[in-house]
């Protein structure tokens, strides 16, 4: 007969018995409570000493006496090294998230700089995600708006192309870019490739910081074209130079001694931690960003920093330096870790003197500032979700609630979105969208979209956490519409088997006003809330916040329709025979026209492309 989870025996004699299997091995262990979910995972260079430790529960903070208490059963994984530990540790901690673990929360991609290298006249843009066009990549940035600033000022500086590859093809004539003085035109011959080429490693020289050569170089230009009375191109070489100069004076800090580096700055206070990461590439700033890792009260910032290194370096390639405000147990062990990632050495410091410890105090001191202002805001949001509860005759304050918006014209282009609100504001990474795939719905249906949203969240909801073990099951759904909507949406959970989740509907009200919503509850009456209630305006916010998330991704879908290119969906064509096709052709409308012995004399077309082609354009006829 199976025992119920209050039957479970759980603490430090569980831990005892556990202990007589374990042997000096390096390795990782988990501890797991009565119904077997992870509360902690951990490396150890001895698992038997480690363990050891938890067989008390004397002598341990109060965080990990309650984990000590909490432990049903143990799992162990021996490795051969302790690197291998430590490796194995970060990856479990990020795949099970353990209750007791110190804990990355927002794991976020940074962009990077890159120059195309499959084509003559090379593309300079941002790119995110995987590495996997040809090209060379600069970066990381903090963000995607220092990304634009950078790529702002390079282009008035070298006078690169950022268009497509499809639209430099069918150009005939220069773009707004070339005449604002921010592309040289090589769609149209206005450069030649060697010219061309000449400012692409010029602007990978500026990357790689060598910036005095540049400049002195422009300058030489500036003063010949003078003393050759070439006033127009001198002014041109001028402004250059001005962009040039203010890109640098724009990143700030320009560290002179660090050309490659990470500074990560923590700082702790109130049981909660900031973490500033300053990106230092080519001995210059490429900006920062912080992050706000999951801790307890009596997490040491040793403890932070490691847990932060291993978790923000899984998924990223690590510089050549590393500079913390604060040491970790065991630096050089983390050190090679982060080395045999990069395949070259890392160095990992934590600075005492000079201009290294400066970068460190700048990060610190951001880190501080930073998490004063999210406390302030923490303290604003708490009052503001007690107000929800209280407004909506909720239990307690909602932890997670969920705004769903639909968007459309005529039916086209639709899509459902769903954005989440917490006690930490707007939860981005939750954020989902829902491209409606429903054929059989009538245009504009927007309670038949809603259906389709919802049941394909909840059905998904059910199936990875059915018993509401995790932290992704909302306490409020907010419906955009009236007591119909409302109704609805009621019916279609109870379809699903989920009626004790509370839902609102926000409805204009009269006159449909912004101010005098209307917000209906199943079995209620409509209510509304004073006009200069704080939590109105936190209402508003959240239903705006959905329509513009549903705004922006369905003009997203709608302008990738718009150029889209048919060429792209056939199997086969990539970007070099494409613009072939487009330069035998002239567009893309010409190739799905025209017959097969027509696509068989193109260049670099074989025989057996020209079909598939032809097959693709006109297997529906």
């Amino acid at each position: 007969m199976d025992r119920s989870a209050d039957d479970i025996e759980t603490g430090p004699e569980v831990i005892k018995r556990f202990l007589r299997g374990l042997d000096g091995s390096p390795g990782v262990y988990r501890m797991l409570d009565a119904e077997s979910r992870v509360l902690y995972v951990g490396k150890a260079r001895n698992l038997k000493n480690r363990v050891a430790n938890y067989t008390r529960l004397q002598g341990h903070s109060g965080r990990i006496a309650r984990m000590i208490s909490e432990t049903a059963s143990m799992m162990v994984l021996t490795t051969n090294t302790e690197l291998e530990a430590l490796l194995l540790e970060q990856n479990l901690i990020k795949q099970l998230k353990p209750r007791y673990n110190v804990l990355l929360r927002d794991d976020k991609s940074f962009p990077n700089i890159m120059i195309g290298r499959a084509h003559d006249y090379p593309q300079i843009k941002k790119h995110r995600g995987r590495k996997a066009e040809k090209g060379d990549y600069f970066g990381p940035f903090a963000s995607a708006g220092a990304v634009n600033r950078v790529l702002n000022q390079l282009q008035r500086v070298f006078l690169l192309r950022n268009c497509s590859d499809s639209d430099f093809e069918t150009r005939t004539r220069p773009c707004l870019n070339y005449q604002i003085k921010r592309c040289s035109a090589p769609c149209v011959g206005f450069i030649t490739p060697k010219d061309y080429a000449a400012s692409v490693a010029d602007a990978e020289k500026f990357l790689r910081g060598q910036t005095t050569e540049i400049q002195e170089k422009l300058a030489d230009e500036m003063a010949s074209a003078s003393a050759e009375m070439e006033f127009e191109r001198a002014a041109a070489l001028r402004d250059r130079i001005k962009a040039l100069t203010n890109v640098q004076s724009v990143q700030g800090v320009n560290p002179q001694g660090v050309p490659e580096a990470d500074v990560i700055g923590l700082h702790m206070e109130g049981g909660q931690a900031c973490i500033q990461v300053f990106f230092i590439r080519a001995n210059q700033n490429w900006g920062n960003s912080d992050f706000y890792p999951r801790i307890s009260a009596d997490n040491s910032p040793a403890e932070v920093m490691e847990a932060f290194l291993g978790q923000f370096y899984d998924t990223k390639e690590p510089p050549r330096m590393v500079l913390l405000s604060h040491g970790i147990e065991d630096m050089e062990l983390m050190a090679q870790a982060l080395s045999d990632k990069a395949g070259r050495r890392v160095q990992l410091l934590f600075p005492q003197r000079g201009e290294k410890v400066e970068l460190v105090q700048g990060a610190t001191r951001n880190a501080r500032e930073s998490l004063g202002r999210k406390m302030s805001e923490s303290a604003t949001q708490a009052k503001l979700l007690r107000g929800v509860a209280e407004a909506f005759d909720l239990s307690k304050p909602p932890a997670r609630i969920e705004v769903y918006d639909n968007s459309h014209i005529q039916g086209s282009y639709a899509v459902g979105a769903m954005v989440v609100s917490g006690p930490e504001g707007f939860e981005k990474s939750q954020y989902r969208k829902f491209n409606i795939k429903d054929t059989d719905l009538t245009p504009g249906d927007d309670f038949g979209m809603m259906k389709e949203v919802l049941t394909r969240r909840f059905k998904r909801l059910l199936k990875e956490d059915p018993d509401r073990k995790g932290d992704l099951w909302p306490d409020l759904l907010l419906i955009d519409g009236g007591a119909g909507q409302v109704s609805a949406v009621r019916e279609i959970m109870r379809d699903l088997g989920v009626e004790d989740v509370p839902m609102v509907g926000v409805a204009k009200g009269v006159d449909r006003d912004h101010g005098k919503e209307e917000f209906h509850r199943t079995g209620q009456r409509p209510m509304a809330l004073p006009r200069q209630d704080p939590v109105l305006y936190f209402i508003q916010r959240l239903r705006d916040e959905a329509h513009r998330f549903a705004i922006g991704t369905h003009r997203a879908k709608r302008a990738k329709a718009l150029v889209a290119n048919p060429l792209d969906e056939v199997a086969g064509v990539g970007a070099t025979r494409k613009r072939a096709l487009l330069a035998h052709f002239g567009s893309a409308k010409a190739v799905s026209r025209a017959a097969l012995a027509d696509l068989k004399a193109v260049e670099g077309i074989s025989d057996a492309l020209a079909e598939t082609i032809h097959r693709h354009f006109h297997e529906k006829d």
